[in-house]
């Protein structure tokens, strides 16, 4: 045994964030679909459109992995934040871009 979680596949995951989103009266979009089963996941959380921050699982010291922030939206320069999120899905093919626009986003992460 590794210590490794089991991981729920990826589509899953897509998809369950975006029907809790609806169901809770927010907006879900898919801004680039990955990997179905073993593709990593960035997730956009905004509210009403105001600063987008990203939040994407990194594995800890012990292996466990968490969400954490990886990037927040400034407000003086908005398109730098989407140039990075372009860049990172440029890089990698396997990942999943989720945006969800919706009050108090990382209640769906913690």
């Amino acid at each position: 045994m590794t210590g490794l979680e089991p991981r729920l596949p990826a589509h899953l995951e897509v998809g369950a964030l975006i029907r809790r989103a609806n169901a809770e009266g927010g907006f879900a979009s898919v801004l680039q679909k990955g990997e179905p089963d073993a593709g990593t996941i960035l997730l956009v959380l905004t509210e009403r459109g105001g600063s987008a921050r990203v939040f994407e699982r990194m594995p800890d010291l012990e292996g466990a992995r968490s969400w954490r922030q990886s990037k927040a939206e400034m407000p003086d320069n908005k398109q730098e934040f989407y140039d990075w999120l372009d860049r990172r899905g440029a890089q990698d093919p396997d990942l999943w871009i989720v945006e969800l626009d919706i009050a108090d986003g990382e209640r769906f992460i913690r």
